[in-house]
């Protein structure tokens, strides 16, 4: 079961990376800029903002599995719109439905995995669920930009579409509900003020950093291709940012739970990797680059992730975490865009690069807000 739900999700991350493995293509071909390609990144993550609230509540009414089903539905319907486009208003059309497809496995996944690994090795199962989406990023920046290099932007796009296709046939003959389990009620309670103010602040942290590592995975390509490599040689090097971090998130959880003060590891993680980053295009030697800053971006994840469990009573988590996943969808809706406006205005291709690098330090001070509002 956690092979199924593993590679569902990984068919999530393929697609979300897609547009930017393509992007220098697909830019000549619509007759958009980078500002628009940005958007087309972002807006598979808009429906986050809505759906990601009731989602749980959605599938506890009509049954995880058919949601999940339905989400992928609507991937593979949001992949092939987006293919088959000739105009920025269809691409954008096909995006949100494949968000919004990916927002309804992202909640409704965790929960199978929770529910099949109840009392047993449960953190283990979680961390193996969650690396599919950098390994499904990571083979989109490996393989679909040679594809398209060699055929057409619209093949490359076609294998994502097949990869949800395959997901939804090992979910409807494979996945079934763990023996034993009993129906549960929706619960939750409703957040106070302060409990509320920490569930934003977890989520500027969480969502931030996420943003500004998605726009430099997104625009790193862009900006390795301006210096002479070939579009599949970029998403290569690029690539190493992501596999790099199947090791380096784990073993930043581990010293993270060793530590005393897990918050000078996000510190000192997101500064190093600030540093990394703004410098990539000044180093001229870009997979050192990529492989440093999957190393350094690994460190803050694991304790990032404990904040909100850590500051919020169980009656008010399942509430909270609605909201913090509603910040961190909004700011990785919005980030992908700016960043490719960035690019538009200044013409130059290291500006997102540089934009990324900046942002990804930006959660220390929401950090050092949610400290502050957590003694009071």
């Amino acid at each position: 079961m956690l092979g199924v739900i593993f590679l569902t999700r990984l068919s999530m991350g393929i697609q979300f990376q897609s547009i930017a493995s393509v992007a220098p293509l697909l830019i000549g071909d619509l007759h958009i800029g980078y500002g628009q390609v940005g958007w087309l990144m972002g807006l598979f993550m808009l429906p986050g903002a809505a759906i990601s609230y009731p989602g749980g509540m959605l599938g506890r009414r009509f049954g995880e599995r058919r949601l999940v089903l339905l989400g992928l539905a609507l991937m593979t319907l949001g992949g092939l719109a987006t293919s088959a486009s000739h105009g920025f208003a269809l691409a954008a059309a096909g995006r949100v439905a494949s968000g919004t497809g990916g927002v309804l496995l992202n909640v409704i996944l965790t929960k199978m995995v929770a529910d099949w690994f109840a009392g047993r090795e449960l953190a283990t199962a979680m961390s193996v669920m969650l690396t599919s989406w950098p390994v499904g990023i990571g083979l989109a920046l490996a393989t679909l930009g040679s594809v398209a290099a060699a055929t057409s932007w619209r093949l490359a796009l076609h294998l994502t579409v097949l990869a949800t296709a395959v997901a939804f046939v090992l979910m409807l003959t494979l996945y079934r509900d763990p023996p034993g389990r009993e129906t549960q009620a929706a619960t939750g309670a409703t957040l106070g003020a302060r409990e509320l103010r920490l569930a934003i602040l977890a989520g500027l942290v969480w969502g931030i950093f996420n943003a500004a590592y998605i726009v430099f995975l997104s625009f790193t390509p862009g900006f390795l291709v301006s210096t002479g490599l070939a579009v599949g040689t970029a998403g290569a090097v690029t690539s190493l940012a992501i596999w790099v971090t199947l090791a380096s998130v784990p073993l930043g959880g581990l010293v993270a739970d060793r530590m005393r003060h897990p918050d000078r590891l996000t510190v000192i993680g997101s500064l190093l990797a600030m540093a990394a980053i703004v410098a990539l295009p000044y180093t001229g030697m870009p997979a050192l680059s990529c492989f440093l800053v999957g190393v350094l971006a690994g460190a803050p994840p694991g304790a990032v992730m404990t904040l909100l469990p850590k500051a919020l009573p169980p009656a008010a988590l399942a509430t909270g975490l609605g909201v913090y996943y509603t910040v961190f969808y909004a700011a990785m809706t919005v980030a992908p865009g700016f960043a490719g406006m960035l690019r538009d205005r200044t013409g130059s291709a290291a500006a997102p690069i540089t934009f990324a690098g900046i942002s990804i330090a930006l959660p220390i001070l929401a950090l050092a807000a949610f400290r502050r509002l957590e003694r009071r």
